[in-house]
């Protein structure tokens, strides 16, 4: 891969991530601004649906009859209009939900679809993406200084009409990038090979106890996405949009240790260590405040544990997969994945957090945030412990059949 091809990667990757993340984190904090704090939960579920339709998409459609480029680029300026719209959307929450929806199922495709431009113009992808793909977390950041720091705007619709615009001219730059041709072969395809559902015949049990704890661990992660913002402004953090970046710092620094904590405490380890790392950063919240405002040391530690969350839980179970499933089953297996976490596990995530959050509103402007967060904990802690008492690693397993 040429320097040309490395900087028009790595501007693509930038684009996608500042899109979505200029947005979608103040976006909890907007919605109860502007009278829907009832509904942010709910509202925030529709990651979750456009993450189960995402891949009937990219593989019935944009995988099969389309360069990669060009779908993207279309999702992007249909997604770019859907932005501004959303914009002007008033404290209507059907809506404000059917926008948000019309949003994401344009924009979450073109996660894959980014991959695929991506991997497809590299020599090398196993040494080559990562260093694209850190741009992608670089444009997160950016979107959070430049809303919470720079423009000072979390509670207002500039985010929204910034990534609007945002995503009209990435729209157009997709266009120019690398051809990719539809790569998937000719013949019949069903739903149930795009989801992933054939990765079911697998009688393997880790595998399973990876999927259920998985499914039940997004149920609090959902809270974090949800709420983390809205809890920040209200218990008086400045710039919180900006002080969250401070999670994707920590993400990109625990991503370039984590090969170590594989051979330190292997697999089985560290995804534990990442179930409880939720559980932590929960307790964390729930007790970094008082009635003077903000304990800053307290909520620190809990944003950067962000990157051991996310990293030794969600990245090294897509490695898990990726290790223990043969090439011709293991795309199939990761859809499977993908489809219980950022699916099925958000969505409902996202609503149990709604009717928590809901149940523990004081008024429009106070929460008991103690409890809302000690619940998810619970939760993280539980799934730790069913993950430990009963996850085995496979080949461990064949070893001492």
């Amino acid at each position: 891969m040429n320097l040309s091809t490395r900087l028009r990667l790595s501007l693509m990757m930038f684009a996608q991530y500042f899109v979505w993340g200029v947005w979608w984190v103040p976006f909890g904090a907007y919605l109860s601004r502007h009278g829907l704090d009832a509904s942010i939960g709910t509202i925030f579920s529709t990651q979750g649906w456009a993450a189960i339709a995402a891949p009937l998409f990219v593989g019935a459609i944009a995988d099969r009859y389309f360069s990669a480029q060009k779908v993207m680029g279309v999702l992007h300026l249909m997604g770019g209009g859907f932005l501004l719209a959303l914009s002007l959307v008033g404290a209507d929450a059907g809506v404000m939900f059917a926008a948000t929806l019309g949003v994401l199922l344009c924009y979450m495709p073109t996660i894959a679809l980014s991959n695929t431009v991506a991997f497809a113009a590299m020599t090398n992808g196993e040494r080559q993406f990562p260093a694209v793909r850190v741009f992608g977390t670089l444009g997160w950041i950016v979107g959070g200084i430049l809303v919470g720091q720079v423009l000072h705007a979390e509670q207002t619709a500039l985010p929204i009409q910034i990534a609007g615009g945002a995503s009209l001219l990435y729209g157009l730059y997709a266009f120019t990038l690398p051809k990719t041709p539809p790569q998937a072969k000719e013949g019949k395809v069903s739903a149930v090979s795009l989801l992933g559902l054939d990765a079911i015949k697998t009688g393997d049990k880790s595998f399973w106890t990876l999927i259920i704890c998985s499914l039940l661990l997004m149920i609090p992660v959902a809270f974090y996405h949800a709420y983390a913002n809205t809890f920040l402004v209200e218990v008086g953090v400045d710039a919180a949009a900006t002080v969250q970046a401070i999670g994707q710092v920590s993400e990109v620094g625990f991503l370039l240790l984590l090969p170590l904590f594989f051979r330190w405490v292997g697999m089985k380890g560290v995804l534990l260590i990442g179930m409880v790392a939720w559980a932590v950063r929960y307790v964390l919240f729930a007790n970094g405040f008082d009635a003077n405002g903000p304990i800053m040391p307290l909520l620190l530690g809990g944003l950067v544990l962000h990157g051991i969350c996310f990293d030794f839980f969600l990245v090294a179970g897509t490695i898990w997969v990726d290790k223990h499933f043969p090439p011709e089953t293991r795309a199939r297996a990761q859809s499977f994945l993908a489809l219980v976490t950022w699916g099925v596990g958000s969505v409902i995530g996202s609503l149990l957090a709604n009717q928590i959050y809901v149940a523990n509103t004081v008024s429009p402007t106070q929460h008991d945030w103690s409890t809302i967060w000690l619940i998810p904990a619970a939760l993280s802690a539980t799934v730790a412990v069913v993950f430990l008492l009963s996850f085995r690693d496979r080949k461990k397993a064949a070893a001492n059949a």
